[in-house]
Protein backbone atom coordinates (compact mmCIF):
# COMPACT_ATOMS: atom_id res chain seq x y z
CA UNK A 1 0.00 0.00 0.00
CA UNK A 2 1.01 3.29 -0.58
CA UNK A 3 1.76 5.93 2.04
CA UNK A 4 -1.47 7.86 0.67
CA UNK A 5 -3.98 5.24 -0.93
CA UNK A 6 -6.21 6.52 -4.07
CA UNK A 7 -9.67 8.25 -3.30
CA UNK A 8 -11.70 4.95 -4.32
CA UNK A 9 -9.68 2.56 -2.69
CA UNK A 10 -10.44 5.06 0.43
CA UNK A 11 -14.34 4.98 -0.64
CA UNK A 12 -14.21 1.42 -0.91
CA UNK A 13 -12.97 0.71 2.47
CA UNK A 14 -15.38 3.24 3.80
CA UNK A 15 -18.23 1.60 1.95
CA UNK A 16 -17.10 -1.32 3.65
CA UNK A 17 -17.26 -0.55 7.40
CA UNK A 18 -20.60 1.49 6.81
CA UNK A 19 -22.39 -1.27 5.07
CA UNK A 20 -21.56 -3.51 7.68
CA UNK A 21 -22.75 -1.16 10.15
CA UNK A 22 -25.77 -0.68 8.05
CA UNK A 23 -26.25 -4.22 8.50
CA UNK A 24 -26.38 -4.08 12.32
CA UNK A 25 -28.81 -1.46 12.65
CA UNK A 26 -30.79 -3.79 9.81
CA UNK A 27 -30.37 -6.64 12.17
CA UNK A 28 -31.06 -4.38 15.35
CA UNK A 29 -34.66 -3.28 14.03
CA UNK A 30 -35.82 -6.42 13.10
CA UNK A 31 -34.72 -7.65 16.55
CA UNK A 32 -36.56 -4.54 18.13
CA UNK A 33 -40.34 -5.95 16.44
CA UNK A 34 -40.94 -2.26 15.97
CA UNK A 35 -40.47 -2.17 11.95
CA UNK A 36 -42.43 1.54 12.16
CA UNK A 37 -43.76 0.18 8.60
CA UNK A 38 -44.91 3.21 6.32
CA UNK A 39 -46.06 2.35 2.17
CA UNK A 40 -44.53 4.65 -0.32
CA UNK A 41 -46.12 3.70 -3.42
CA UNK A 42 -48.35 0.60 -2.19
CA UNK A 43 -48.24 -2.58 -0.42
CA UNK A 44 -45.35 -3.92 -2.43
CA UNK A 45 -43.48 -0.70 -1.93
CA UNK A 46 -42.60 -0.26 1.66
CA UNK A 47 -40.04 1.97 4.01
CA UNK A 48 -39.03 0.28 7.23
CA UNK A 49 -37.63 2.44 10.08
CA UNK A 50 -34.79 -0.17 9.19
CA UNK A 51 -34.49 1.90 5.43
CA UNK A 52 -34.73 4.95 7.20
CA UNK A 53 -31.67 4.70 9.78
CA UNK A 54 -29.68 3.04 7.73
CA UNK A 55 -29.82 4.99 4.64
CA UNK A 56 -28.80 8.11 7.04
CA UNK A 57 -25.73 5.90 9.04
CA UNK A 58 -24.37 5.35 5.25
CA UNK A 59 -25.22 8.97 4.08
CA UNK A 60 -23.71 10.61 6.92
CA UNK A 61 -20.79 8.17 7.12
CA UNK A 62 -19.97 8.91 3.56
CA UNK A 63 -20.81 11.99 3.00
CA UNK A 64 -18.81 13.23 6.58
CA UNK A 65 -15.29 12.01 5.10
CA UNK A 66 -15.74 12.30 1.15
CA UNK A 67 -17.55 15.88 1.22
CA UNK A 68 -17.23 16.26 -2.75
CA UNK A 69 -19.06 12.73 -3.74
CA UNK A 70 -22.57 12.81 -4.69
CA UNK A 71 -24.72 10.53 -2.88
CA UNK A 72 -28.16 9.39 -4.03
CA UNK A 73 -30.27 6.98 -2.14
CA UNK A 74 -33.37 5.49 -2.37
CA UNK A 75 -35.57 6.89 -0.11
CA UNK A 76 -36.56 10.31 0.28
CA UNK A 77 -35.59 11.78 3.77
CA UNK A 78 -36.13 14.88 5.12
CA UNK A 79 -32.93 16.86 6.20
CA UNK A 80 -31.70 16.85 9.30
CA UNK A 81 -28.70 16.47 11.73
CA UNK A 82 -28.05 12.56 12.12
CA UNK A 83 -27.02 10.92 15.56
CA UNK A 84 -23.39 10.37 16.21
CA UNK A 85 -23.66 7.04 17.21
CA UNK A 86 -25.26 6.26 13.30
CA UNK A 87 -22.02 7.56 11.99
CA UNK A 88 -19.17 4.59 11.28
CA UNK A 89 -15.44 5.91 10.65
CA UNK A 90 -13.65 2.67 10.18
CA UNK A 91 -12.29 1.85 6.70
CA UNK A 92 -11.80 -2.02 5.84
CA UNK A 93 -7.85 -1.96 5.96
CA UNK A 94 -7.86 -5.04 4.00
CA UNK A 95 -8.57 -2.75 1.02
CA UNK A 96 -6.56 -0.37 1.84
CA UNK A 97 -3.99 -2.47 1.21
CA UNK A 98 -4.66 -3.46 -1.92
CA UNK A 99 -3.33 -1.31 -5.44
CA UNK A 100 -5.76 0.74 -7.25
CA UNK A 101 -6.30 -0.58 -10.84
CA UNK A 102 -4.46 2.47 -12.59
CA UNK A 103 -6.88 3.56 -14.46
CA UNK A 104 -9.11 5.35 -11.00
CA UNK A 105 -5.94 6.10 -9.25
CA UNK A 106 -6.25 9.53 -10.33
CA UNK A 107 -9.94 9.92 -9.68
CA UNK A 108 -11.18 13.17 -7.78
CA UNK A 109 -14.49 12.95 -4.73
CA UNK A 110 -16.50 15.07 -6.97
CA UNK A 111 -15.96 12.48 -10.10
CA UNK A 112 -17.75 9.90 -7.98
CA UNK A 113 -21.21 9.07 -8.12
CA UNK A 114 -22.71 6.40 -5.11
CA UNK A 115 -26.00 4.75 -5.17
CA UNK A 116 -27.58 3.62 -2.13
CA UNK A 117 -30.07 0.85 -1.18
CA UNK A 118 -29.80 1.14 2.77
CA UNK A 119 -32.50 -2.09 2.71
CA UNK A 120 -33.11 -4.09 -0.49
CA UNK A 121 -35.89 -6.48 0.05
CA UNK A 122 -37.78 -4.89 2.35
CA UNK A 123 -41.00 -6.83 1.84
CA UNK A 124 -39.24 -9.84 2.00
CA UNK A 125 -37.57 -8.28 5.70
CA UNK A 126 -41.52 -7.26 6.77
CA UNK A 127 -42.59 -10.75 6.10
CA UNK A 128 -39.95 -12.63 7.86
CA UNK A 129 -40.32 -10.03 10.93
CA UNK A 130 -44.19 -11.37 11.27
CA UNK A 131 -42.78 -14.79 11.22
CA UNK A 132 -40.65 -14.12 14.10
CA UNK A 133 -43.66 -12.31 15.80
CA UNK A 134 -45.98 -15.03 15.57
CA UNK A 135 -43.39 -17.62 16.67
CA UNK A 136 -42.45 -15.37 19.51
CA UNK A 137 -46.31 -15.20 20.80
CA UNK A 138 -46.81 -18.96 20.19
CA UNK A 139 -43.28 -19.66 22.47
CA UNK A 140 -41.70 -21.84 19.97
CA UNK A 141 -37.95 -20.48 19.06
CA UNK A 142 -37.00 -20.71 15.50
CA UNK A 143 -34.37 -23.86 14.96
CA UNK A 144 -33.67 -23.55 11.46
CA UNK A 145 -34.77 -23.16 7.91
CA UNK A 146 -38.42 -24.35 7.53
CA UNK A 147 -40.51 -23.92 5.00
CA UNK A 148 -42.77 -26.55 5.48
CA UNK A 149 -44.26 -25.69 8.57
CA UNK A 150 -44.92 -22.26 6.59
CA UNK A 151 -42.11 -19.86 8.51
CA UNK A 152 -41.11 -17.02 6.25
CA UNK A 153 -37.23 -16.50 7.76
CA UNK A 154 -35.80 -18.16 4.75
CA UNK A 155 -36.90 -14.56 3.31
CA UNK A 156 -34.16 -13.61 5.39
CA UNK A 157 -31.39 -14.39 3.12
CA UNK A 158 -33.01 -12.04 0.19
CA UNK A 159 -32.08 -8.68 2.03
CA UNK A 160 -29.55 -6.88 1.69
CA UNK A 161 -27.38 -3.63 1.73
CA UNK A 162 -26.25 -1.91 -1.76
CA UNK A 163 -23.14 0.58 -1.93
CA UNK A 164 -22.56 1.14 -5.65
CA UNK A 165 -19.78 3.55 -6.92
CA UNK A 166 -19.70 4.84 -10.50
CA UNK A 167 -17.62 7.07 -12.30
CA UNK A 168 -17.91 8.14 -16.11
CA UNK A 169 -21.81 6.71 -16.10
CA UNK A 170 -20.17 3.30 -15.17
CA UNK A 171 -20.27 1.19 -12.19
CA UNK A 172 -16.57 0.36 -10.81
CA UNK A 173 -17.11 -1.00 -7.52
CA UNK A 174 -19.81 -2.29 -5.48
CA UNK A 175 -20.37 -3.17 -1.49
CA UNK A 176 -22.89 -5.93 -0.66
CA UNK A 177 -23.58 -6.50 2.76
CA UNK A 178 -26.23 -9.78 3.59
CA UNK A 179 -26.94 -8.89 7.45
CA UNK A 180 -28.86 -11.97 7.96
CA UNK A 181 -26.21 -14.43 6.32
CA UNK A 182 -25.86 -17.90 8.42
CA UNK A 183 -29.26 -16.92 10.48
CA UNK A 184 -29.93 -21.09 9.96
CA UNK A 185 -26.99 -21.91 12.51
CA UNK A 186 -29.53 -20.20 15.21
CA UNK A 187 -29.00 -17.85 17.75
CA UNK A 188 -25.08 -18.45 18.48
CA UNK A 189 -24.46 -18.07 14.96
CA UNK A 190 -22.21 -15.03 13.71
CA UNK A 191 -24.74 -13.53 11.57
CA UNK A 192 -23.92 -11.33 8.32
CA UNK A 193 -20.99 -11.35 5.36
CA UNK A 194 -19.89 -8.34 3.35
CA UNK A 195 -18.60 -8.60 -0.26
CA UNK A 196 -16.91 -6.23 -2.56
CA UNK A 197 -16.04 -6.31 -6.03
CA UNK A 198 -14.09 -3.36 -7.86
CA UNK A 199 -13.08 -3.87 -11.61
CA UNK A 200 -9.73 -4.13 -12.36
CA UNK A 201 -9.27 -6.11 -9.07
CA UNK A 202 -12.15 -8.65 -8.93
CA UNK A 203 -14.38 -9.46 -6.21
CA UNK A 204 -14.23 -10.79 -2.46
CA UNK A 205 -16.19 -12.38 0.28
CA UNK A 206 -17.52 -15.60 -1.10
CA UNK A 207 -16.55 -18.39 -3.34
CA UNK A 208 -17.16 -17.64 -6.88
CA UNK A 209 -18.94 -20.86 -7.91
CA UNK A 210 -20.94 -21.36 -11.48
CA UNK A 211 -24.21 -23.65 -12.77
CA UNK A 212 -23.15 -26.44 -14.71
CA UNK A 213 -23.10 -25.53 -18.85
CA UNK A 214 -26.08 -27.84 -19.40
CA UNK A 215 -28.25 -26.60 -17.02
CA UNK A 216 -30.18 -22.98 -17.37
CA UNK A 217 -31.50 -22.03 -14.25
CA UNK A 218 -33.26 -18.39 -14.00
CA UNK A 219 -34.32 -16.27 -10.89
CA UNK A 220 -36.76 -13.68 -11.45
CA UNK A 221 -39.08 -11.48 -8.55
CA UNK A 222 -40.95 -13.19 -6.61
CA UNK A 223 -43.51 -10.27 -6.24
CA UNK A 224 -43.27 -7.83 -8.94
CA UNK A 225 -44.66 -10.52 -11.35
CA UNK A 226 -47.21 -10.11 -14.14
CA UNK A 227 -47.69 -11.58 -18.00
CA UNK A 228 -44.36 -9.85 -19.20
CA UNK A 229 -41.74 -11.12 -16.87
CA UNK A 230 -43.59 -14.41 -16.85
CA UNK A 231 -43.30 -14.60 -20.81
CA UNK A 232 -40.01 -13.40 -20.97
CA UNK A 233 -38.44 -16.01 -18.02
CA UNK A 234 -40.77 -19.00 -20.39
CA UNK A 235 -38.48 -17.75 -23.25
CA UNK A 236 -35.40 -18.36 -21.71
CA UNK A 237 -36.53 -22.16 -21.44
CA UNK A 238 -35.23 -22.58 -18.21
CA UNK A 239 -34.94 -25.78 -16.83
CA UNK A 240 -36.30 -24.28 -12.72
CA UNK A 241 -37.35 -20.96 -12.08
CA UNK A 242 -36.54 -19.47 -8.80
CA UNK A 243 -38.58 -17.09 -7.59
CA UNK A 244 -36.93 -14.67 -4.86
CA UNK A 245 -36.39 -10.82 -3.35
CA UNK A 246 -34.07 -8.66 -3.90
CA UNK A 247 -31.74 -7.84 -7.07
CA UNK A 248 -28.39 -7.72 -4.24
CA UNK A 249 -29.94 -11.33 -3.36
CA UNK A 250 -30.38 -12.48 -7.31
CA UNK A 251 -26.80 -11.14 -7.76
CA UNK A 252 -25.55 -13.05 -5.21
CA UNK A 253 -27.65 -16.41 -6.65
CA UNK A 254 -25.55 -15.97 -10.15
CA UNK A 255 -22.07 -15.32 -8.88
CA UNK A 256 -22.90 -18.43 -6.14
CA UNK A 257 -23.79 -21.06 -8.90
CA UNK A 258 -27.22 -21.38 -7.45
CA UNK A 259 -28.53 -18.91 -11.25
CA UNK A 260 -27.29 -18.72 -14.45
CA UNK A 261 -29.67 -15.83 -15.37
CA UNK A 262 -31.76 -13.37 -13.50
CA UNK A 263 -34.46 -12.25 -15.64
CA UNK A 264 -36.78 -8.91 -14.86
CA UNK A 265 -38.47 -7.76 -17.57
CA UNK A 266 -39.90 -5.02 -16.30
CA UNK A 267 -39.06 -1.54 -15.37
CA UNK A 268 -39.59 -1.65 -11.25
CA UNK A 269 -35.38 -1.84 -10.82
CA UNK A 270 -33.54 1.21 -9.87
CA UNK A 271 -30.33 2.26 -9.88
CA UNK A 272 -29.65 2.16 -6.61
CA UNK A 273 -30.81 -1.51 -7.15
CA UNK A 274 -28.32 -2.46 -9.61
CA UNK A 275 -25.40 -0.20 -9.12
CA UNK A 276 -23.46 -2.33 -6.45
CA UNK A 277 -24.30 -5.90 -7.82
CA UNK A 278 -23.58 -4.87 -11.45
CA UNK A 279 -19.74 -3.78 -10.69
CA UNK A 280 -19.53 -6.90 -8.76
CA UNK A 281 -20.81 -9.26 -11.21
CA UNK A 282 -18.60 -7.24 -14.18
CA UNK A 283 -15.59 -7.86 -11.41
CA UNK A 284 -16.12 -11.58 -12.05
CA UNK A 285 -17.09 -11.69 -15.91
CA UNK A 286 -20.76 -10.80 -15.85
CA UNK A 287 -22.79 -8.78 -17.16
CA UNK A 288 -25.91 -6.82 -16.10
CA UNK A 289 -27.91 -4.63 -19.20
CA UNK A 290 -31.08 -3.68 -19.98
CA UNK A 291 -33.52 -6.34 -21.82
CA UNK A 292 -32.05 -5.15 -25.49
CA UNK A 293 -28.49 -5.88 -24.34
CA UNK A 294 -27.56 -2.61 -23.46
CA UNK A 295 -25.63 -0.94 -20.63
CA UNK A 296 -27.37 1.09 -17.91
CA UNK A 297 -25.57 4.36 -17.23
CA UNK A 298 -25.00 5.92 -13.42
CA UNK A 299 -24.62 9.08 -13.92
CA UNK A 300 -25.68 11.73 -11.56
CA UNK A 301 -28.58 13.42 -13.64
CA UNK A 302 -29.90 9.71 -15.79
CA UNK A 303 -33.70 9.02 -14.67
CA UNK A 304 -33.65 6.24 -11.56
CA UNK A 305 -35.53 3.61 -13.01
CA UNK A 306 -34.40 1.40 -15.26
CA UNK A 307 -36.81 1.08 -17.94
CA UNK A 308 -36.20 -1.56 -20.16
CA UNK A 309 -35.95 -4.07 -17.28
CA UNK A 310 -33.02 -6.06 -15.58
CA UNK A 311 -30.71 -9.03 -17.73
CA UNK A 312 -27.96 -10.24 -15.85
CA UNK A 313 -25.62 -13.29 -16.29
CA UNK A 314 -22.13 -14.62 -15.07
CA UNK A 315 -21.61 -16.75 -18.75
CA UNK A 316 -23.61 -16.54 -22.14
CA UNK A 317 -25.36 -13.13 -21.59
CA UNK A 318 -25.73 -12.98 -25.73
CA UNK A 319 -27.45 -15.98 -25.51
CA UNK A 320 -29.98 -14.59 -23.10
CA UNK A 321 -30.57 -11.54 -24.90
CA UNK A 322 -31.51 -13.12 -27.85
CA UNK A 323 -33.82 -15.44 -26.10
CA UNK A 324 -36.34 -12.11 -25.32
CA UNK A 325 -39.36 -11.88 -27.39
CA UNK A 326 -40.24 -8.65 -29.65
CA UNK A 327 -43.30 -8.50 -27.43
CA UNK A 328 -41.48 -8.17 -24.25
CA UNK A 329 -39.57 -5.36 -25.90
CA UNK A 330 -42.55 -3.84 -27.46
CA UNK A 331 -43.92 -3.54 -23.65
CA UNK A 332 -41.21 -2.31 -22.45
CA UNK A 333 -40.29 0.06 -24.93
CA UNK A 334 -43.86 1.22 -24.62
CA UNK A 335 -43.40 1.96 -20.71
Amino acid sequence: MSGNPAVVMRLVASAYSVAEKAGAIVRKVLHSGDLGIVEKTGANDLQTLADRLAQKSICASLSRRFPKITIIGEEDLPTEEVQEDLIENGQAEDILQRSCPEQYRALKEEELVVWVDPLDGTKEYTEASRCLHLQAVAQKPHKGLDKTHGTALWLLDNVTVLIGIAYGGRAIAGVINQPFYNYQLGAEADLGRTMWGMLGLGAFGFQLQEVPADKRIVTTTRSHSNKTVTDCVNAMEPHEVIRVGGAGNKIIQLIEGKASAYVFASPGCKKWDTCAPEAILHAVGGKLTDMCGNAYRYNADVKHMNSAGVLATLRNHDYYVSRVPQSVLQALKSD
